[in-house]
């Protein structure tokens, strides 16, 4: 569109979005986990849900097919993928009661995938529908159809939303193949649609890009209106976006990427886009453009601000030279096109910004498409032309947003209202496409439930869109300069082109309600940003990939089968360290909760449930066995002596953790009890972070004075099996409950490592239960117990006020070493309106993540230290020191 179209448009209203009600459509109401017990990622069943169900939307544009589909599956299962243990007492009563309460509160809900396909093969987009029959209203019943159009799969009648030109173009194929019609709506609708749901529900969807770096941006939801949309595809629309639905195109260019492809086409003989785009990375502009230093002798124009390397003119020194077409470099004619076409593009929005007062400028479309150093080149312009006060920013679904959009504009969709902390992005765990070839080897013939990695692979190879390698550099950025080396090396990137992940709808995550903060929450303590940082923990945990797949193969009974998946799984793993080594954005913001939790997320991919399992059941089973010792031992102290020796059992505990290195030589040279009584014996104060004495004061008060109320309910944030939970934090969860405390043990919804599973819990609670009286009656209050017969008439058990409060287990929503706030269960955060204190056990939860959080209520962070690096760079100190931390809360 041209400048005088965009001005025209910019004096009519805002339109709102057409909502088409042609079909029913995704109802999120009562969802529940459901799934085989060997899936992987168990998904959600809407029993609210109609069999018409909106599976995907389409665009179609020019140069590639976007298709954006949502998936959901049938089948029932327990949470974890496995059956509860059994538990002695009414077992399955409580088994019941416990997974009806978990059932309201899933892990996983739907799931919005994106796929891209050339338009020049539309035929394997549409096979692709066709596979996945995701055109037909109920595609688990497809089978059962007797009609001809059942036996292919599809539905006479069937209408898919469409946008893009090519939703007129194909709409015939689309009947004649599918039987099927493309209701097709607005583009720019679907284009702002799809832009607003991404900057509301992917925390880290907005990204700048200048110099080579990207650096993503926290946009407030609150914040978000209004914003300029830049889409640039043939032409260029300059969008001003004031709400839901309320937007108007303010201005706009004819010169766009038409424009640029066409040039190119003329100048350079190019036949496609990503050719022009190829031949830029060899190409050198000053050959071409004419610089300020050309004209001034090679100087900066320094009066008005102009470094010698600005461009005065673009193929200004075509004017004075005497060369034929063929006689210029066709790179250098690529390279000066494109930051011609780009500086213009980024001049123009910044003007157009400005003149509406926008703060946030954001850019898509086709011409972007990824390529590094077109994000580059707009971002020095609008970083010139605003004196560094805006900045361009882009979206690592950019492609999607008119897919996205078209999806959305069904009816009843049930997504709009889904915010960051309800989604979560997951990538595909075959080895990851980038810099032009496959990071790790082909995966083959596992089983049939991984097939789809050879097709991954295949589909890489075919992806191309060129971006630096290293950070460009200029001659002195005064103004648009050039690059410094015209051998400037360039790749492939999937960042932006293939680097989209499956997006799962978690409706039952909500941000923590006691962060004191949550605009300023980062879960990350080591920043994974610094190459020296990642590259040591990269290989902390390279190297601790044998031992994880030894377990894990062991776990499935060491198989035939299970070696071959073991080996796919730390192929998988390394090649995305691998990927993540080279580009660490590639995937959003890095930090290490994001790697521990992706080392989860591929174990599951590769079928390992809880590669940890047997060996959690032999450690528990050790614990216990000594658990009446040790809970005869605390009944005999003094309170304040008692309170002391928990707190050192809580740190003595947490050195059982197989995820260390330092702890696995402990494991080859001693048992488990030998292990524990050396780890007591290294308890003597001052511990290198010792806030005992502040904590201890909060608990029983200074002589003389009154003694404090105890906390109204503590959130306890277990971490691993064994003697951790056993001796440690269950001793510890007795003592509160005897002082007349509400205890929530807040464990794991999936495996990771030894950590506790919270499905495990009430087997752990039930046998300790039979040692002591106030596990008992706190856990039948809590529903977790029930007619299990009276231990211990024994007075020393007896609670303060005479009755025992209730103790509550319950899923944090998170299958990870480590706790991110801002994304746990409903069931948490409902439980932790009412709660008083916090504590946080663990490396993983209270030192990786969380050391430096805040909090309204109490806070204890209580942790081992099993890492040399970590102990030097958090607290100054050495391995195994101690860490016990303690916050008053900010709001009392």
């Amino acid at each position: 569109m041209s400048l005088t179209e965009g001005d025209e448009a910019a004096s009519n209203a805002a339109m709102p979005i057409h909502r088409s009600p042609s079909r029913p459509q995704l109802d999120l109401s009562g969802a529940a986990i459901h799934g085989s017990t060997d899936d992987k990622s168990p998904a959600i069943v809407l029993p609210n849900q109609s069999d018409e169900l909106s599976h995907f939307a389409i665009d179609i544009g020019g140069s590639l097919v976007k298709l954006v589909y949502f998936s959901r599956q049938t089948e029932s299962s327990l949470v974890c993928g496995s059956p509860p243990h059994k538990v002695p007492g009414g077992e399955d009563r409580q088994k019941e009661a416990y997974y009806d309460g978990w059932r309201k509160h899933p892990i996983m809900g739907g799931r919005l995938h994106f796929v891209k396909f050339e338009t020049s093969k539309l035929n394997e987009c549409l096979d692709f529908i066709q596979q996945k029959k995701l055109h037909c209203s109920n595609p688990e019943d497809i089978g059962g159809l007797e009609s001809p159009a059942a036996a292919n799969g599809t539905r006479q009648g069937a209408t898919i939303k469409a946008t893009g030109g090519g939703a007129f173009m194909f709409a015939e194929v689309f009947k004649e193949r599918l039987g099927a019609t493309l209701d097709k709506e607005d583009e720019m609708d679907c284009l702002v649609a799809g832009a607003n749901f991404l900057l509301r529900a992917i925390r880290y969807e907005a990204f700048t890009h200048l110099k080579g770096q990207k650096q993503f941006v926290q946009i407030d939801r609150n914040k978000l209106y209004p914003y300029l949309l830049v889409n640039i595809g043939s032409g260029v629309s300059m969008i001003k976006v004031d709400g839901d639905g309320v937007f108007q195109r303010v201005s706009g260019t004819n010169v766009g990427g038409g424009t640029f492809w066409g040039l190119g086409r003329l100048l350079m003989k190019c036949k496609t886009f990503d050719e022009i785009l190829e031949l830029s990375r060899g190409g050198d502009n000053s050959n071409i453009d004419m610089l300020v230093g050309d004209i001034y002798g090679g100087l900066d124009y320094s009066k008005i601000g102009l470094s010698s390397t600005t461009i005065a003119s673009s193929f200004g020194k075509v004017i004075s030279g005497d060369k034929d077409l063929s006689e210029y470099r066709r790179e250098d004619l690529a390279l000066s096109l494109l930051r011609m076409i780009s500086y213009n593009i980024g001049q123009i929005a910044y003007l157009t910004a400005l003149r509406f007062g926008l703060k946030r400028i954001f850019f898509g479309g086709f011409f972007i498409r990824g390529h590094a150093y077109t994000m580059d080149t707009i971002s020095v312009a609008i970083n010139y032309w605003s004196k560094g006060e805006a900045q361009a920013m882009f979206l690592r679904h950019e492609g999607y947003l008119g897919a996205l959009g078209a999806f959305l504009s069904y009816d009843k969709h049930g997504l709009t209202t889904l915010t960051s902390h309800q989604c979560v992005e997951r990538f595909p765990m075959g080895a990851p496409y980038a810099g032009g070839e496959i990071h790790g080897p082909p995966i083959l013939d596992l089983n049939e439930k991984i097939t789809w990695m050879d097709k991954f692979i295949k589909k890489g190879i075919e992806i191309t869109a060129p971006t630096p390698t290293a950070v460009p550099t200029t001659t002195g950025l005064g103004g648009y300069g050039r690059p410094l080396s015209r051998a400037l090396s360039l790749r492939s990137d999937s960042s932006a082109a293939l680097n989209v992940g499956v997006l799962h709808f978690v409706p039952s995550l909500e941000v923590f309600p006691l962060l004191a903060d949550p605009d300023k929450y980062e879960p990350n303590t080591v920043d994974l940003s610094d190459s020296v940082e990642r590259e040591y923990w990269f290989n902390i945990l390279a190297n601790h990939l044998p031992d994880l797949v030894e377990k894990a193969v062991a776990s499935e009974g060491a198989t035939s089968d299970a070696k071959r998946r073991g080996d796919a799984f730390a192929q998988a793993f390394r090649a995305h360290l691998a990927r993540l080594s080279e580009e660490p954005a590639a995937y959003g913001k890095l930090g290490l909760a994001n790697i521990f939790e992706m080392r989860e997320e591929c174990l599951r991919e590769f079928h390992f449930t809880d590669a940890y399992r047997a060996i959690k059941e032999r450690e528990n089973e050790a614990a216990l066995a000594v658990l009446p010792d040790l809970l005869s031992e605390l009944d005999s102290k003094t309170p304040n002596d008692r309170i002391l020796a928990l707190i050192e059992g809580i740190l003595a505990a947490n050195i059982f953790d197989w995820g260390s290195k330092a702890c696995l030589e402990l494991y080859r040279e001693g048992t488990i009890i030998e292990i524990y009584k050396m780890s007591r014996d290294k308890m003597q104060r001052p511990w290198r972070v010792d806030d005992f004495d502040l904590f201890k004061k909060r608990w029983i008060g200074e002589e003389g004075a009154i003694t404090p109320k105890p906390h109204k309910r503590a959130l306890l944030f277990v971490d691993n099996s064994g003697a951790d939970i056993m001796l440690g934090m269950l001793p510890f969860a007795r003592e509160l409950l005897r002082r007349g405390t509400e205890v929530v043990l807040v464990a794991n919804s999936l495996p990771a490592i030894n950590d506790l599973v919270a499905a495990e819990l009430p087997a752990i609670i039930a046998a300790a239960a039979k040692h002591c009286d106030i596990l008992r009656k706190a856990a039948e209050a809590g529903g977790l117990l029930f007619g299990l017969p009276s231990t211990s008439d024994n007075d020393s058990q007896e609670c303060q006020n005479g009755s025992v409060p209730p103790l509550f287990v319950v899923a944090n929503g998170s299958g990870s070493p480590c706790i991110d706030f801002r994304q746990i269960s409903s069931e948490v955060a409902d439980l932790a309106k009412s709660a008083d204190l916090v504590v946080l056990e663990g490396m993983g939860r209270a030192l990786h993540t969380n050391y430096n959080a805040k909090f309204k209520c109490d806070v204890l962070k209580l942790a081992m230290i099993k890492n040399q690096r970590l102990a030097e760079q958090l607290v100054g100190g050495k391995i195994y020191d101690c860490v016990c931390r303690y916050d008053p809360g900010q709001e009392l």
